[in-house]
């Protein structure tokens, strides 16, 4: 077979309609009866897998192309995500965060025979792969994988497999346990004990809080902010900063900004250094935890929050006339109702992160009919060698 192009799920499609992953453009195969492919003529854009577990796991799609390609084609995404909506926007650029620098993962746990086992799951598949050499992970994330598997060994019932959320917080690792064993007292002892001695500063199970040593926060501008367990955060410290400096930059002349989806206050409280915020978002802990980040830092202008489900009760016109700017990071459904009220409030300035280039393109139709003109895209990738594409726009009334 020839590949001649990769879907957006990183598949290589074969010229007679055949997905298999792991190939390129141009590349000429033998498809194995085990669904993987020989590669009889690769592509000079195909490199070496920087990860040995590559093959195995899941968490990667795209290591064994080089990073122009990885770049123009997740680029090539959201362009084709416009398309569909018969949206032509200018695309500025794609900015990558490096490798090990993913600072929040989910992993999965599971007890063997000799022992526990941690990492992320095959592609397709139930089956746990290892990842002791993972490219992705902070350093301190890699580090604490013993500490999983022990962690495993207290938290798996013979069966079950646990999730495993881990946070690389300023103050040490941060933990969320997902499981269906109980917890006892005699658990309780043990798990403080293995927090004491692997320095984990959080660890929660399931929603009970079994052990805070020191407060696990997140610096936002000039706030320190621990988020509930869980909490959303954007993936790396490198991605975050760059879809701030595209909003706050967006933002430039606002003085009254509403935050939508605000979440534990990524956006909110640097903007809060030079204008007034209103924060909305659906879970209430993390606006507490938004709130007393903003009460504890220096200089910041004034901040309230709402609790509010923006999908079932979006902002009106009236509530949103008290703004000249809306900054919207939805999640990957996007956020159809919310969009169409600023399209009819006709605020001046609107920032939208996205991590779905589909419901963006929707959502940036909507603004453009009201007659809403949109600056160039960033593509952000956070998610390296994966399919996940993030990017962060402006749009402004003509």
């Amino acid at each position: 077979m020839r590949i001649v192009s990769v879907t957006h799920h990183g598949m290589g499609r074969a010229d007679d309609g055949t997905l298999v992953p792991r190939t390129l453009p141009e590349e000429e195969i033998e498809l194995l009866p085990n669904g993987t492919a020989r590669i009889l003529a690769p592509s000079p854009r195909r490199v070496a897998a920087p990860c040995r577990h590559f093959k195995s796991c899941g968490g990667c799609t795209m290591q064994h192309a080089d990073e122009a390609f990885v770049a123009a084609w997740k680029t090539g995404i959201v362009a084709r995500a416009l398309e569909g909506q018969g949206i032509t926007a200018e695309i500025a650029g794609i900015e990558t965060s490096p490798p090990l620098s993913r600072r929040r993962a989910r992993l999965s746990g599971r007890r063997t025979k000799s022992g526990a086992m941690v990492g992320f799951h095959a592609r397709a598949s139930d089956a746990l792969v290892a990842v002791p050499d993972c490219k992705l992970l902070t350093p301190t994330l890699t580090a604490l994988l013993p500490a999983l598997e022990d962690l495993t060994l207290l938290a798996a019932s013979r069966k079950s497999e646990i999730g495993l959320t881990v946070t690389d917080s300023r103050a040490g690792p941060d933990i969320l346990i997902e499981t269906d064993k109980p917890l006892t007292p005699a658990l309780t002892l043990d798990l403080a004990r293995l927090a004491e001695t692997h320095g984990i500063v959080r660890l929660v199970w399931n929603s009970d809080p079994v052990v805070t040593r020191l407060p696990p926060a997140q610096r936002f501008g000039r706030a320190h902010v621990v988020p509930p367990p869980g909490a959303f955060l954007q993936a790396t410290a490198h991605g975050e900063r760059t879809l701030l400096s595209h909003v706050l930059k967006a933002m430039d002349k606002a003085t009254r900004i509403v935050d939508l989806f605000a979440g534990c206050g990524t956006f909110t409280l640097p903007l809060a250094e030079r204008a007034e915020v209103h924060a909305v978002e659906g879970e209430a802990g993390m606006l507490a935890a938004l709130d007393k980040g903003w009460r504890g830092a220096p200089g910041l202008r004034r901040v309230t929050t709402e609790t509010r489900d923006l999908f079932r009760r979006p902002l009106l016109p009236d509530d949103l006339r008290h703004y000249d700017a809306a900054v919207i990071d939805p999640p990957r459904a996007g956020a159809e109702a919310q969009v169409a009220e600023l399209a009819a409030a006709r605020l001046p300035l609107v920032a939208m992160v996205s991590c779905n280039p589909i419901t963006f393109a929707r959502d940036a139709r909507t603004l453009l009919a009201a007659g809403y003109h949109l600056d160039p895209i960033t593509v952000v990738d956070q998610f390296r060698w994966s399919t996940h594409v993030e990017l962060v726009s402006r749009f402004t009334l003509s």
